[in-house]
Formats: structure tokens, C-alpha cells, sequence
């Protein structure tokens, strides 16, 4: 369905304004369908992409900053978002030996075995969006998005 038509427009749309509100409204239906897949596990999408860069530091713990410069969303509260995932026991905080105003961030077992329980459904999730595109479709998405977001 065309944008136009989702959103009712009543006038003749700019290419570049309708380019933003496809755009835009694609990453919200993303988002609701991801969160639904989260929802099952009390989990947001912020509280999720900590737990996946915890897990890819391999046992090593990350401190706020490295978090925060991986974040997808750059705005979320870092801070917040790892004294929830303390609270469900799915990370643990410490002190930092080396420098005690720095804390070290660490992914628990708890916190790997829902990762695991949660990767299938991830996987599912998106492979359905790209269900659609073949892969040089794809590869010319990447391509478009990457040079469209480069301001």
C-alpha cells in the first residue's frame, strides 16, 4: 500500500517528504512487530540491544560508554537500562579495579540462556521483512539506506 493511501494524504506529496514518511513509517511497523516479539519476555528493544553487546564482548565487561556508542538509539538512558536488566538478574555492574569511577557492565548466564531462547525469534522476525526482496534487492536497500542517512 503507498504511503498516500496509509496516511490519507489529501495533497500531492514532495518525492522527499514522501521518501522520509515511508521511511519513517516503516521503521514504526518494524519496531511494533519486534516489540511484540519481546513483549513475551518483559524485555524493551533498548533492554534487548544492551543484552546483544554485552554478549558480543565474549566475557569481557563493557563500561556505560562502550554501551552507550553501540546503542542503535543513541538517546536512550544507558544508566536506566542496565538497572533494569540488574533487577531481572540478566547483567551484573562492579566497580572497576582500575578506576573506580568507572563501572563494568557483564552479561549473566541468565542473561545469555534468554538471549539463546530469544535468537530463533529474532532470526524469524527478520528474515520476514526481507521475505519480499530478493538479495540484490537487499544489497541495494543497504546501499540506498547507507548513502540516504550520510549527512
Amino acid at each position: 500500500m503507498k504511503i498516500e493511501e496509509i496516511i490519507k494524504a489529501t495533497s500531492d506529496l514532495t518525492l522527499e517528504k514522501r521518501t522520509l514518511l515511508n521511511l519513517m513509517y516503516t521503521q514504526n511497523v518494524i519496531s511494533e512487530k519486534f516489540n511484540e516479539v519481546l513483549k513475551p519476555f518483559e524485555l524493551s528493544t533498548e533492554q534487548f540491544n544492551v543484552l546483544r553487546i554485552l554478549r558480543g564482548q565474549k566475557g569481557k565487561p563493557a563500561n556505560m560508554c562502550v554501551i552507550q556508542e553501540r546503542m542503535i538509539a543513541k538517546t536512550s538512558n544507558t544508566t536506566r537500562l542496565v538497572d533494569k536488566l540488574l533487577l531481572k538478574e540478566l547483567v551484573t555492574r562492579e566497580v572497576c579495579p582500575e578506576n573506580r569511577r568507572k563501572m563494568e557492565i557483564e552479561i549473566t548466564d541468565k542473561g545469555l540462556a534468554l538471549l539463546k531462547e530469544l535468537d530463533p525469534l529474532v532470526v524469524t522476525h527478520e528474515n520476514h521483512f526481507a521475505e519480499n526482496l530478493t538479495r540484490e534487492e537487499l544489497e541495494n536497500l543497504n546501499n540506498l539506506l547507507e548513502k540516504f542517512r550520510t549527512i
